[in-house]
């Protein structure tokens, strides 16, 4: 069997045809999704990327290996010790390493492990290929060397090709010979002036009033389609339109790489499958175009799977999967062997055959997400809602609890907690006694309190090197008693009363 697995940062699902789109921004998934099988409740376990992608590739959720945050401890997997043999488990039980031992030739394009200095996404590769640029290279850049790849070897067989683009990340870059391929499309209805007006009154990195990251100061050459804040609906179309075109610029190279397939003839016998490490905020609960939050935008990913012999077109896989599923089932599908080989390396991962082949359903009745890198926050995802614990706020208007029906309010505009405090109550219980089992298991204990230890998440450390420089800036732009209480109470959750959301 050949497999490409093409990982795309930052696609949020709802913002692809397949997933019901209004703009056409990916007609060439959507061409596979309607040959293979959409995967609709696939969440990443951990977010953003470097504890996503240590999961996905590792097969181990990050409250178990304590890789939960893009800086200090919790940003290495620890150390195996006196029980470490001649290679370490973490080496031999990864992804790449599993498949090898199921025979196949293993390769990555990516400039993600260099970006993030996460060298365990490498473990058992034959082949890497960095792309040189650390997250900044347009899929042009990143199709050149797929392209070099298949065309030495697509026509061999038992390979595995990961082919990692970046476009829709920000900054938004699409080169302007692209043009804008939406410019008289609508914006999302859910964003209105009042909206926007509630948030630029709040604060925080990358909000209406921050969009880059701790200011509003961007620089064009580098972010050629962006706005440093969003002052109105235009503003924020503007940004719409940045993201939704690094979707589609992104998608037309995922095109191209189907038309190598096809030209060397093993299209219809290679399987395809097309995921994210976490999605995007694009305006929910202040944030816009970044990710982090444990919510349905950042953790909601999509899934789109053509499998030769095994899907079958134009299915839907029902039911809440974790992006450690979709490694599971790669395996399994992948070779004889594979489920033996999962279960030898205790993966926390549960394939979908069965669902792809449509014998049985797997899906969870309640998935258990987390953030570490922007906030500290845990989540609990089911039927149609999900309740969000914060227990550092990234610097975000945020309190406590936050509970939202995402059939009602989809983009998390009202924060329900006060209204259902016995479904808090039981739902909060069970997220902390689920999440207490994981790290139970971990080497550190519970990865939150380490991280808090040293002053919270990486991005968002108070009494970081951006912690002065903002309160300064709150305070210069009329937003003098925002800096007063962070000041005063640093990055804990607010009150319900005095929270936005």
């Amino acid at each position: 069997m050949r497999i490409i697995y093409i990982d795309i940062d930052s696609l949020r699902p709802d913002h692809l045809g397949c997933y019901g789109y209004h703009r056409n921004t990916s007609p060439n998934i959507d061409a596979i999704a309607g040959k293979g099988a959409l995967i609709k409740g696939l969440y990443a376990s951990d977010t953003p990327c470097l504890p996503s992608r240590t999961a996905f590739f590792g097969g181990k959720f990050g409250t178990h290996s304590g890789v939960v945050n893009h800086g200090g401890v919790c940003a290495d997997i620890q150390v195996q010790g006196k029980g470490r043999d001649f290679r370490t488990w973490a080496a031999e039980n990864s992804l790449a390493s599993l498949l090898t031992r199921c025979g196949y030739w293993t390769a990555s394009i990516s400039p993600f492990p260099r970006r993030h200095s996460a060298y365990q996404m490498t473990y058992g590769f034959n082949e890497t290929i960095d792309t040189g640029r650390g997250g900044l290279e347009n899929a042009d850049e990143i199709f050149a060397q797929a392209e070099r790849w298949l065309k030495y070897r697509a026509t061999q067989d038992n390979w595995f090709l990961h082919v990692n683009m970046w476009d829709p990340h920000t900054p938004y870059d699409t080169p302007a010979l692209f043009g804008n391929p939406f410019e008289n499309d609508p914006i999302d209805k859910w964003i209105t002036q009042e909206i926007i007006d509630k948030q630029r009154a709040s604060y925080g990195p990358h909000s209406a009033r921050e969009v880059p990251d701790y200011d509003d100061q961007i620089n064009p050459a580098r972010w050629p389609w962006g706005r440093g804040e969003i002052k109105n609906l235009e503003d924020a179309k503007i940004h719409l339109d940045g993201y939704d075109a690094g979707v589609k610029y992104a998608d037309e190279y995922v095109g191209r790489i189907m038309a190598i397939l096809k030209e060397a003839g093993v299209l219809e016998d290679t399987a395809i499958i097309v995921a994210a490490d976490h999605g995007e905020n694009l305006g929910e609960l202040n944030i816009w175009g970044d990710h982090q939050t444990a919510d349905e935008f950042t953790n909601h990913i999509p899934g789109v799977i053509y499998w030769p012999g095994v899907t079958t077109p134009g299915s839907i896989i029902e039911g809440l999967h974790y992006h450690l599923d979709l490694a599971a089932t790669l395996v399994d599908l992948a070779d004889p062997k594979g489920a033996e080989e999962i279960a030898s390396a205790n993966w926390a991962g549960t394939s979908m055959k069965d669902d792809l082949l449509g014998t049985q359903s797997s899906g969870q009745d309640k998935l258990f997400l987390s953030q570490g890198a922007w906030s500290l926050q845990r989540s609990v995802r089911w039927e149609n809602w999900i309740l969000i614990r914060t227990l550092h706020t990234g610097i975000k208007d945020f309190s406590e609890w936050m509970l939202f029906d995402l059939a009602k309010d989809p983009h998390e505009t009202t924060n329900l907690a006060s209204s259902y405090p016995e479904l808090v109550h039981e739902m909060g219980a069970e997220m902390e006694s689920a999440f207490a089992e994981l790290f139970e298991k971990c080497p550190l204990g519970d990865p939150f309190k380490v991280v808090a230890a040293e002053g919270g998440p990486l991005h968002a450390r108070v009494n970081g090197y951006n912690w002065g420089p903002y309160l300064d800036r709150l305070r210069q732009t009329g937003r003098v008693h925002h800096a007063e209480w962070l000041e005063k109470n640093g990055s804990a959750p607010r009150p319900p009363d005095l929270a936005s959301y």
